[in-house]
């Protein structure tokens, strides 16, 4: 007798080589897969301009990215004693405006670059809440705790968001050609307004992507890491203490699955030797000892020599560059 419910995510489709460049955008589990990603020494970026929760808010941010348009002076408001944009998680906020503005243009510039010569793009929805700013109408990324009264809060539609992602789908794929872009929807729980809003929340998010996906099919994909988390694993034990975060089995089991769904057969060797690889450099030695500490450091050295010797692109990774260089 089977005792759960295996969520299949068809066969494999070989989007993703071990070379290859990986953005990732939206809500922290957007962190998660990133994280995996980079521990298997691909090359991804998380985020550039922080964590990400509606659709709207990917689109501006998408948009922003796109055009590389930069942040200026009067994008920028004091709150809390740091130089906040609404666009911007408060992650780059900083006391000094200038340093903030030349923090904040530079994750643009590089996140610009990235998504230009990326093959893959991963999008993760967590809300179809989204918060409006009185004064401007337009829709903010983060509130910097901001008054709430400043602020106009509702749940977008499904036709709002299916328009939204259906435009930004369109302008990645005018922009970069070549970019696969992976849908998908947190399956980290938003229980601050009670589990009957997240549930409608969810629900709106997978229909307006299931509308969408059909005119954009050959570049885009949906991966179900929400119907994962409730429907196979569904239970508990599979949380974080809070009991809303996936735990980090959950993370495995679903970075697995995802491997199983994108990553091509010859890069499978090569996720599973970087990751051990990966590990090995987080180690530090504990011993006092010099030549301990050295004959480690010696022997992780020669490591990477042999894995970029069989992996050549891996030569230009800053961490591996990192060891060869002390």
């Amino acid at each position: 007798m089977e005792f759960r419910t295996t969520v299949k995510t068809g066969e494999n489709r070989a989007w993703l080589h071990h070379s290859d460049s990986v953005m990732l955008l939206g809500s922290c589990f957007s962190d998660n897969i990133g994280g995996k990603l980079n521990g298997a020494l691909i090359n991804a970026s998380v985020n550039p301009m922080g964590t990400l929760y509606n659709p709207m808010s990917i689109d501006r941010a998408v948009q922003r990215l796109i055009e590389c348009r930069p942040v200026a002076g009067q994008d920028l408001f004091m709150q809390g004693g740091v130089w906040n944009s609404f666009d911007f998680h408060s992650r780059h906020s900083m006391p000094d405006k200038q340093a903030t503005i030349d923090r904040m243009n530079q994750r643009i510039v590089a996140g610009h670059d990235c998504l230009r010569h990326a093959q893959l793009l991963t999008i993760t929805m967590g809300t179809a809440i989204v918060y409006r700013l009185k004064s401007t109408g337009e829709v903010v990324a983060n509130c910097h705790k901001v008054p709430q009264h400043e602020f106009e809060r509702k749940m977008a539609t499904v036709g709002e968001m299916a328009e939204v992602i259906a435009g930004m789908l369109a302008a990645l794929h005018t922009f970069n050609p070549d970019l696969h872009v992976i849908l998908t929807v947190s399956p980290i729980r938003h229980v601050a307004d009670g589990l009957d809003v997240n549930s409608l929340s969810k629900a709106s998010l997978r229909v307006a992507i299931h509308q969408v996906m059909a005119r954009h099919s050959d570049y885009c994909d949906y991966f179900p890491a929400y119907e994962i988390m409730v429907d196979d694993l569904r239970d508990y034990r599979f949380y974080a203490s809070d009991m809303v975060h996936p735990s980090d089995v959950a993370v495995e089991y679903i970075w697995q699955a995802f491997q199983a769904t994108y990553l091509d057969d010859r890069s499978a060797l090569a996720v599973s030797r970087c990751e051990r690889i990966h590990k090995r450099l987080q180690h530090r030695p504990m011993s006092a000892n010099r030549e301990t500490v050295e004959r480690f450091n010696n022997d992780t050295a020669s490591v990477v020599r042999n894995l970029i010797k069989e992996y050549p692109y891996l030569a230009r990774h800053p961490e591996l560059l990192k060891v060869l260089d002390h």
